[in-house]
């Protein structure tokens, strides 16, 4: 789910709509780990933050059932629990955590302006962008369905609760050639979906793919659609000949790519072909000065809740560093 929204600025009723001015210290677009991480080091170092939490309060997190991996929650916490915790967290030391998207941009001096949805038109020598990465589906209703009781985008995050069962991965690349080795060593069976008849992965994850016993490769095949009452029983797949083929299966990872939510940045910020925001070898530093990236808008590579939440504290560092030169 994106954090922000495109308006068509040749709409009459956007180009007359009035925006209140309003001046901060710091702007956070985006919420999630690396968004309520930032906004907690920010206002702490007496900097007034505002935060707009998105169309998606709390990032794609919130549709994970349980965590267990990060530190500080011995016996698992779900979510959106998280990330009510690190809301509450930012508004003790207070955060100006609002509901809303950021609109239309304009980096082009010192005096950054950001425009949302109810109406400001923030002006800020601080901005920083975490507004995450939105994960590709298949589109399927029945995906839909089973989001977060069977189906997800992230193996590292929630292959453990599949432990000793069968599961399938769907995607013809690295990811999912990463993904089908990780869950082939906790799980019973891992099914690789690949639509085409060959693997877009490298040759080193091809060959590390082949060699796993417990991996068996459905080339030429797509997925029709998912079954099961409360949680996923299984998949029905459309193979080369039209023909259906029956998996049952308890976990259905989708490793094909993420989208990161970069797109109203883009007329001033760097980004690589697929639109990850670069930032400086080891900072938060965009090409503009004053504007930060953190979270998995800038990390193709992660993509954890811990690493999201350490780059957040990166970028409110960076951001109280510049402001001090």
């Amino acid at each position: 789910m994106s954090f922000f929204k495109k308006i068509n600025l040749e709409d009459n009723n956007v180009t007359k709509k009035k925006f209140v001015t309003e001046k901060v210290d710091c702007l956070i677009i985006g919420s999630g780990p690396a968004g309520y991480t930032a906004s907690i080091y920010t206002s702490r170092a007496n900097l007034k933050t505002v935060l707009y939490q998105g169309l998606q309060a709390g990032g794609q997190l919130t549709t994970t059932t349980e965590i267990e991996n990060f530190p500080g929650y011995p016996n698992g916490v779900s979510g959106f629990e998280m990330m009510e915790d690190l809301k509450k967290q930012a508004e003790r030391f207070g955060v100006e955590v609002r509901d809303g998207v950021a609109t239309k941009t304009d980096f082009s001096k010192k005096n950054h302006k950001v425009w949302t949805d109810d109406g400001k038109l923030i002006e800020t020598s601080i901005v920083i962008i975490a507004t995450g990465a939105t994960a590709k589906y298949l589109g399927l209703e029945s995906e839909t369905k089973f989001l977060g009781s069977g189906v997800s985008a992230c193996a590292t995050c929630d292959g453990f609760f599949y432990r000793n069962l069968d599961v399938a991965v769907v995607g013809g690349g690295d990811t999912a050639a990463e993904e089908a080795v990780y869950l082939s060593g906790i799980c019973k069976k891992v099914y690789l979906i690949i639509r085409k008849n060959y693997m877009r992965a490298s040759k080193t994850m091809r060959d590390r793919v082949l060699k796993i016993k417990n991996i068996e490769i459905l080339f030429e095949h797509n997925t029709k659609k998912l079954f099961g009452n409360n949680n996923l029983e299984g998949a029905i797949l459309i193979n080369k000949n039209n023909e259906e083929v029956r998996i049952n299966i308890s976990g259905f990872f989708v490793a094909i790519g993420h989208k990161p939510n970069s797109d109203i940045f883009k007329d001033y910020l760097k980004t690589d072909e697929i639109g990850y925001i670069i930032t400086e070898k080891g900072n938060s530093k965009t090409n503009v000065e004053g504007v930060f990236a953190c979270g998995d808008v800038q990390d193709s590579i992660y993509r954890q809740a811990i690493t999201a939440a350490g780059s957040g504290c990166q970028a409110a560092l960076d951001a109280e560093r510049y402001l001090k030169k």
